[in-house]
C-alpha cells in the first residue's frame, strides 16, 4: 500500500531574477500552482527572406538559401498562472495577494530609483539616454527547462477580495519569449544559459528513438532512398 508521504512532491515551475554581472539569484517567484497547459511556439529563422514563400518555388528567394538558417528560432511561451491566498491559510496576508501581484509585475517595470536616475539625466541635459536595463530573468520548468525569458505579456484577473479590497485570488495570463543567442550580446551570461538550454534539447533528441523507411511504405521508402 502507497502512503501519501511516499509520493513525490511535484516540482514547481517558476522565475528567477538574476544578477547579470555575478549570476547570483536576486529574487525566486515560485508559482504556486503549475499550469494546466503550456502553448509554445517556434518560428525558424529562415535565411531565404519574407520573399520565399515556400509555395513550390513561386517565392523571390534566393533558391540557395531555402534550406538555411540565420539563427535558433524564435520560441516563445503562454500559460495561465494561478494565485490563490485561500488556498495557504497557515500564510499570514494582511495585504491578500497584492505582494504576489507586485512582483511578479516589476518584472516589466523600471524601479523609482532608475527613473529618478533617467529623470537626473534629462536634467543635466544628456544627449542620450541608454533604454533602462533590466534584470536577466530566467523561466524554470523542470530540470530540462531552463531558459532566459523576457515576458512580453501580463494579463491579471482578479476574480475574489477581502473586506479590504485587497486581492485574494488571481489568474494571470503570462507570455514570454526565449532569449537566444541572436538576442543578446556576445559573452552575456543570458547567452551562455540559452546555449546550455539547447544542447540540453539535443540531447533529448538524440535520445528519441528513431523511425524505419519500411514504416513510410514502399513508396516512401523508395522516394527518400531516391528511387523513384
Amino acid at each position: 500500500m502507497t502512503r501519501y508521504a511516499d509520493i513525490p512532491k511535484p516540482i514547481r515551475s517558476g522565475i528567477v531574477v538574476v544578477d547579470p554581472e555575478r549570476g547570483t539569484p536576486q529574487r525566486i517567484i515560485v508559482l504556486q500552482f503549475n499550469p494546466d497547459t503550456l502553448e509554445r511556439s517556434l518560428a525558424p529563422q529562415s535565411a531565404g527572406g519574407s520573399g520565399d514563400s515556400g509555395g513550390g518555388g513561386s517565392g523571390g528567394g534566393d533558391r540557395n538559401e531555402a534550406l538555411r538558417l540565420k539563427g535558433p528560432a524564435e520560441e516563445t511561451w503562454k500559460f495561465t498562472a494561478e494565485i490563490d491566498a485561500t488556498d495557504q491559510f497557515e500564510v499570514a496576508a494582511p495585504d491578500g495577494i497584492h505582494p504576489e501581484l507586485a512582483t511578479l509585475e516589476m518584472l516589466v517595470h523600471p524601479t523609482t530609483a532608475q527613473l529618478r536616475e533617467a529623470g537626473r539625466l534629462s536634467r543635466k541635459g544628456a544627449i542620450e539616454i541608454s533604454p533602462i536595463e533590466m534584470p536577466l530573468t530566467l523561466f524554470t520548468w523542470g530540470s530540462k527547462r531552463v531558459m532566459p525569458v523576457r515576458l512580453t505579456e501580463l494579463s491579471i484577473n482578479e476574480s475574489a477580495f477581502d473586506v479590504n479590497l485587497n486581492p485574494i485570488r488571481a489568474s494571470l495570463g503570462i507570455g514570454m519569449k526565449v532569449l537566444s543567442v541572436s538576442d543578446l550580446p556576445a559573452g552575456h551570461r543570458g547567452a551562455d544559459l540559452y546555449m546550455a538550454h539547447l544542447a540540453q534539447k539535443e540531447q533529448l533528441a538524440r535520445a528519441a528513438r528513431g523511425g524505419g523507411l519500411g514504416s513510410l511504405g514502399p513508396a516512401g521508402g523508395h522516394t527518400v532512398m531516391g528511387r523513384g
